[in-house]
Formats: structure tokens, sequence, C-alpha cells
């Protein structure tokens, strides 16, 4: 096993290297090369990294760091002005995306269940290619990326409502009446439960341990990863994601001053799990099924990329947004969301959906996912920008 890890971190890092000099070279997004990587060197390709399952939980890691520096960037009062302000357009928008992704599907002659799980996964965008492509020093303490963060926020709640949906019908044959009752009503305790205890862990304990041992860098930066695997952890034993206790633990820490210090030493390892992350996407694709799928999956993410901009651009306008600001917010949200692969795997193993299915869905992220990073990084400021007028770290 210690072998085989080794040499998969091998071949990743190293190849990972080479395709990021030839994108940069011929000025193309990191992050498809990283993707392009994993299809070549997966199971349905060359087969030289055969643990695609286990570098996807790793990779996982990577997105709970995405989400608690994120946290650390976001002052708690702003936060839930915003979330209070974009709820509607969140659920309006949602429920648009899902009736596009479920009348395609059926257009291309899927089951009835097949169709609605499709449309349920186009609803979502990406927050790790969002929060990837918004500069964290700019736009995170502006208006477009208040709104941006607040409506991925507002996306991930329904999500993991989603999932848990999923995950209760899917259950429903053995316990029916009980495993419903228990999957919904954690997550209504268990995210004030989360909230409350998180701030009061960080006014009580975190900042005076903080206050006392700041000159110990190591011991802040141990602390810190502490932390947020703690919530992470918790979060997901009170029936929630993960994610969204990562995402409480820097919120609860973002009123400290030594904030951004954590987040600034804690971004190279985020990067170190997010290049798992997109790697595993590319590697878990069966290219064996490309034939059938390309073509729903085109249609769907070309879509994806036009209605989505669009109805967000609606959407935002009844919040009294400005032309600019709306249609900025639309494309960075235009692509689906690594929720979007997790309600495929969940409704595959369920049985409520077949490979092909599956498959369509994975297709569509890979598909947005590039063609979304195109639209941010030639028109909008973004930390990968190919030019110097829109590069923004």
């Amino acid at each position: 096993m210690d072998v085989s890890i080794v040499h998969s971190f091998f071949l990743i890092f190293a190849g990972a290297a080479v395709v990021a000099s030839i994108a940069l070279y011929t000025k193309q997004p990191l992050i498809l090369a990283y993707i392009a990587l994993g299809v070549a060197l997966g199971p349905s390709s060359l087969k030289l990294v055969d643990q695609p399952e286990l570098l996807e939980g790793m990779s996982h890691v990577g997105i709970i760091f995405l989400l608690f520096l994120l946290g650390l960037d976001m002052k708690p009062s702003h936060l839930f002005n915003m979330l209070k302000k974009a709820s509607w357009v969140a659920v309006a928008s949602s429920l648009a995306f899902a009736a596009v992704g479920y009348l395609t599907a059926k257009a291309f002659q899927y089951t009835e269940i097949e169709s609605i799980i499709v449309g349920l996964a186009m609803m979502f965008s990406s927050t790790i290619v969002c929060i990837k492509l918004l500069p964290t020093t700019v736009l995170h303490h502006k208006h477009t990326g208040e709104l941006v963060v607040g409506l991925l926020l507002l996306q991930d709640i329904i999500a993991i409502a989603v999932l848990l949906g999923l995950v209760a019908i899917g259950g429903a044959e053995q316990n029916p009446e009980q495993s419903a009752y228990l999957h919904y009503l954690l997550p209504v305790v268990g995210l004030p439960t989360l909230i409350i205890g998180a701030f009061a862990m960080v006014k009580y304990l975190l900042l005076p341990l903080i206050t006392k041992f700041d000159r110990f860098h190591e011991y802040i930066f141990l602390l810190s990863i502490g932390w947020c695997l703690s919530l992470a952890t918790a979060a997901e034993v009170l029936g929630l994601s993960a994610e969204m206790g990562a995402f409480v633990a820097g919120v609860a820490l973002a009123t400290s001053p030594i904030s951004q210090y954590i987040a600034t030493h804690l971004k190279p390892l985020r990067d170190f799990f997010l290049i798992l992350f997109f790697f595993s996407i590319g590697a878990s694709f069966n290219l064996d099924l490309l034939g059938l799928v390309i073509w729903p999956a085109l249609v769907l993410a070309i879509l994806s990329m036009l209605i989505k901009p669009t109805v967000f651009r609606f959407l935002l306008k009844g919040l009294r947004e400005d032309r600019s600001t709306s249609w900025e917010v639309g494309f960075r949200l235009g692509q689906v969301s690594e929720f979007s692969l997790l309600i495929a795997y969940l409704a595959a193993s369920l049985g409520l959906i077949g490979e092909e299915a599956s498959h369509v869905i994975q297709a569509t992220a890979i598909l947005t996912f590039a063609l979304s990073t195109y639209v941010v990084i030639l028109y909008y400021p973004n930390p990968i920008a190919i030019s110097d007028r829109l590069r923004r770290d």
C-alpha cells in the first residue's frame, strides 16, 4: 500500500508539474491540465494510477481546507446580511436549473427518475472552481465576492438537503420511516448546535490559546488544522457536510486578528489537496462510455453556460444589482458543482440511476468546469488569468 501511494503521488505531482508547465506556456487553465492528467493516467486510459477512490478521499481534505480559508475571509455580520438578502435568488435559480436539466434528460429519453436526478445535479454551481477563481485579497472583501459566496453557501445548504433526501429514499426499503426521520431531523438540530458551539469554543478556548502562544508559529499552524478538521468531523456527526463544518470553523475565527495569518500559511496545504481533487475527477471518468454520454453532456453544458448567467442576471436585477455585477456573478456561477458529482455517485450506488446517466452528470461537470474557467480567466479578475491586467491573487 505504501509503495503504491508513493508511486501514485510521484506520478501525480511530477505529471502535474509537467502539464502545468505546458499549460502556462500555452496560456491554458491549470485546473483543466490536472483533470486531463487524471484522465490520461487513470484506470480507463494508461492505468498508471489505480487507486482513484483513495485519492478522491484524500482530495476531499482539499475541499475542507478551501472552505475553511473562505470562512476566514468572511465577517459574520456581512455573511448573515448577504445570506438573508440572496436566499430567494438561490431557491428560484435552483428550481429553474433543475427544470432545464430535467427537460433535457427527458429529451434524450432517460427514465423519469434519471431525468429528475440529472435536473437535481444541474441546480448547483462549483464552490471549488468559483472560489479558486476569486481573488482572495480583492473580491472576497467586495460586493461581487460576497454575492458569489452567499449564493454558493445557500446552494450548498440545498445540496445537502438533496443528498439527505437521496439517502433517505435509498434506505427506505430497509427502514423507511425511521431512516427518513433521522436523516432530516439531525441537520435541523445540528446546524444551530454547530454554530453556537463553534463561536463559544473560539471565544473561550481558541482565542485565549492563540493570544498566549502566538509567538510559536508551528503551534498556531497545528491549532488551526486541528480546529478545521474537528469542526468538519463534528458537522458530519450532526448530519451536515464536512465542508459546512469547515466553513463554520473559518467564520468563527474570522473575527480574530490572526485570521489572515492563518489563511496565508494554510494555502499551500490546500493547493496540495486540490490538485488531488481535480486529478481524481479525471481519473474516475470511464472513457468507454464517452461515445454514449458526450451529446447529452455537451447539450447540458452549453445550456448551463447560457442559461445560468441569464437567470442570475434576471434575478439579481430584483435585488437592484447593476448590470455588470449581475453578469459577472452569473458567469462565475455558470458551471455545475462537485455536489453534482456526489449526487451522481450516490444515486448510482443506490441503484436509482444507471452508469450511463451517472457519467452524463460527470461529463457535464467536467465540460462546465472547462468552459466556465475559460470565460472567467479571459474576462474577469482571477488568480490564474492569462492577462496581467486581470490577474489578482
